[in-house]
């Protein structure tokens, strides 16, 4: 490139690609086409390096065609362009690559570098492989660049041994290499391996920068390591590292992680630039706290400052939404995401379907389900989780079939809340074919699908496969021996109920209040009131849980059933807590039971006081009145059920036969078989007369029963 012309345009591309001046540098091209200059292979180089630099691939892969005799820099520039490009532009790579050594071009360390940046970018390790031995075939390997581009790649795989060995047979590194390494161990969470290498930078007098620094910082992002981030953030202002906003993102991020809000607040508040990551941190921090009230006005905050939030954010701001049940706020939020373009994320979009569902907003998360074409197996689980949560375990468990037919895998969390949907129905079959799938799938009898399967057996009334799982599982939480211990009370076994729970604290797993609320149920089934006081102080006084409603509803039921109505009243007099009309009503109905209708009027006008919307508590009082001939006060409670708007709710059950589960509602004639049905029932009621049975009335021979009441009053 002796002529002064050539000279002229390589001096002015040169320029261009530094300045990134597409436009000028476009203009030189066209001179350089006049000029007839094109064939000269350095100014072709350079036009391809100047679009690739700037983005343009488009034409940097025209003039890279042109070229008739490329060497070693035409391919680089090119190959180097397309590994910058993400993942589109790295696969493209991979095939220049191939072609490269199919026109026996060898490549150099330059080369090197953009084929292991394009590799890590596609998690590409086999080809990362195959180029790792031709860069030491072609003793590349001694290059820093390279040695950090493959460094790159394997900590981004995840392959941690071989990155290691990459690292600790590098003749040279930079700071680049450290960070990569430490970077590398704290994609993987292991901050003691990500620590020591930092401890070696030191002690190889290599100089902390910002990269190493935000490195070891997320790294040590754990409650275990808060003290040692403490002391990096003390490095961080000795070095004055904490003009750098990565340095102060990942100080924030830290001690968010750690659960010291405090301290990531303080640092917050004294960073002087923050970004989307810097607000994306708090805001995150907070909600994943539980604070998620100060989550929200952060984020109010971040809007008023003009800073434009990042998926990242919004997806935190999504989750604060959910646990604090905030819809209203949740809706606003959803429309800023439209605004910003964000709909289209699937994270996004599966936080949105997260906070509808658990505000109880199924028909909006559906809505969001249904916007995306492909929902992923996530979106999949939360959609299916929401219905759980909402007790809509029909919709689970037709969105679960529906999961399967589109070939959907399912993970742990999918199979739980579809057991979970299980249990609520009482759909042992279909509990078992879910059970079949979890082993199918490899899954075993870890948290969480060992305790869905237990609660779903239990719940269903087969103790022995319950058992069964139950004993087999590796470990046990709370949630699988209060399903057990449910089961057994529930089903009759009280005092295996009552052993297991000794069992339950022998091995060190400490009772939680539902704990306490099965094993209440379970002495009040069995009449053990010395018992159930025995446990209902224990509660407070070995466990420090503070009783709650149920506790309460257990003690009265337990006082009532014994027969011990006045004693009953007493307690709900003392109780310390707002328990509503919950504990009266028990006690109406125990009184209608030991016909004690002077007290069961007592706690009957009570539950008027209060304004009882419940149809049943109007029932049992007039017929209670009709007993008592009473029939003025059966005549002011008709008025009051009127008055309020009462009605009672129609009854309503189900039976699971096959591959389908049967529902039956008061009155309704929607069933496809119902005239065979009221035919049988018909048959069987007239034997059951034949055989001399008569119900039992619980008042007197000459009361309404409680349909003929409900009707009377409606």
């Amino acid at each position: 490139m002796t002529s002064p012309r050539y000279r002229s345009c390589f001096s002015e591309l040169v320029q261009c690609t530094k300045q990134k001046n597409l436009l000028r540098g476009r203009a030189v091209h066209a001179r350089i086409v006049k000029d007839g200059s094109a064939c000269c292979v350095y100014l072709s180089n350079s036009l391809v390096n100047l679009y690739a630099k700037c983005g343009d691939l488009f034409h940097a892969k025209r003039v890279f065609d042109n070229i008739q005799d490329k060497d070693v820099v035409s391919w680089n520039c090119l190959i180097n362009g397309y590994s910058q490009q993400g993942l589109t532009g790295s696969s493209l790579v991979m095939e220049l690559f191939q072609r490269m050594r199919a026109e026996n071009v060898l490549p150099n360390s330059h080369t090197f570098a953009g084929v292991f940046t394009a590799a890590s970018s596609l998690s590409d390790v086999l080809s990362g492989l195959q180029a790792h031995t031709l860069a030491i075939k072609t003793d590349s390997f001694g290059d820093v660049f390279v040695g950090s581009s493959l460094l790159n790649m394997y900590c981004k795989s995840g392959a941690m041994a071989e990155a290691r060995k990459v690292f600790d047979g590098m003749p040279e590194r930079n700071s680049v290499s450290w960070a990569t390494m430490i970077s590398g161990y704290a994609m993987q969470r292991s901050a003691v391996e990500a620590f020591e290498i930092f401890k070696l930078m030191r002690l190889k007098d290599e100089k902390e920068n910002e990269y190493a620094l935000s490195s070891i910082l997320s790294a040590l992002a754990d409650p275990e390591f808060l003290s040692t981030g403490s002391q990096m953030h003390c490095l961080t202002v000795k070095n004055g590292l904490l003009v750098f906003v990565s340095v102060g993102n990942a100080l924030v991020t830290m001690y968010a992680k750690c659960g010291s809000l405090d301290d990531a607040l303080k640092t917050f508040e004294l960073s002087g630039d923050k970004n989307s990551i810097t607000w994306s941190a708090i805001i995150t921090g907070y909600s994943q706290s539980g604070d998620s009230c100060k989550a929200l006005k952060l984020f109010s905050n971040m809007h008023l400052a003009g800073i434009i939030p990042s998926e990242f954010t919004l997806v935190g701001v999504l989750n604060a939404c959910s646990d604090t049940a905030a819809v209203g706020e949740g809706k606003q939020v959803h429309g800023y995401l439209l605004k910003l373009g964000y709909e289209s994320q699937v994270y996004i979009m599966t936080a949105l379907v997260d906070m509808y569902a658990k505000c109880g907003s199924t028909l909006n998360a559906r809505k969001g389900f249904d916007y995306l074409q492909e929902p992923d197996m996530v979106l999949w689980t939360s959609m299916i989780g929401g219905y759980v949560q909402n007790g809509e375990n029909e919709n689970a468990m037709n969105l679960y079939a529906r999961m399967r037919i589109e070939g959907i895998m399912p993970n742990e969390l999918t199979m739980a809340s579809i057991l979970k949907a299980c249990s609520c129905l009482a759909a042992l079959e279909q509990g078992k074919q879910i059970h079949a799938c979890t082993i199918k799938h490899g899954f075993g009898l870890e948290i969480p699908i060992g305790s869905a399967l237990s609660t779903m057996y239990a719940k269903c009334g087969s103790l022995e496969d319950g058992s069964i799982v139950f004993s087999r599982m590796p470990r046990r939480d709370i949630v699988s021996w209060n399903a057990m211990i449910s089961g057994l009370a529930q089903n009759g076994h009280g005092n295996e109920a009552l052993e297991l729970f000794e069992d339950m604290q022998l091995e060190g797993t400490e009772p939680d209040y539902v704990t306490f609320v099965n094993i209440l149920s379970a002495c009040s089934h069995m009449g053990l009131v010395k018992r159930g006081r025995a446990y209902f102080d224990m509660m407070s006084d070995k466990f420090g849980i503070v009783p709650r409603v149920e506790h309460y509803a257990c003690m009265v039921d337990m006082l009532g059933r014994a027969g011990k109505l006045d004693e009953a009243k007493e307690f709900i007099e003392s109780a310390t807590i707002d328990h509503g009309m919950c504990l009266w009503r028990i006690l109406l109905s125990a009184c209608r039971n030991f016909r004690n209708y002077e007290l069961g009027a007592y706690a009957g006008e009570k539950l008027m006081e209060l304004g009882s919307q419940e149809s049943s508590a109007y029932v049992l009082l007039s017929s209670i009145y009709i007993a008592l001939g009473r029939l003025e006060d059966v005549e002011r409670v008709r008025r009051m059920m009127r008055f309020r708007g009462v009605n009672k709710e129609p009854g309503c059950s189900w039976i699971e036969l096959k591959d389908g589960v049967h529902v039956f509602v008061v009155r309704d004639q929607m069933h496809p078989e119902i005239k065979t049905i009221r035919e049988e029932l018909r048959i069987l009621s007239k034997q059951i007369k034949d055989e001399g049975y008569h119900p039992p009335d619980s008042v007197s021979a000459n009361t309404c029963n409680d349909e003929e009441l409900v009707a009377a009053f409606t």
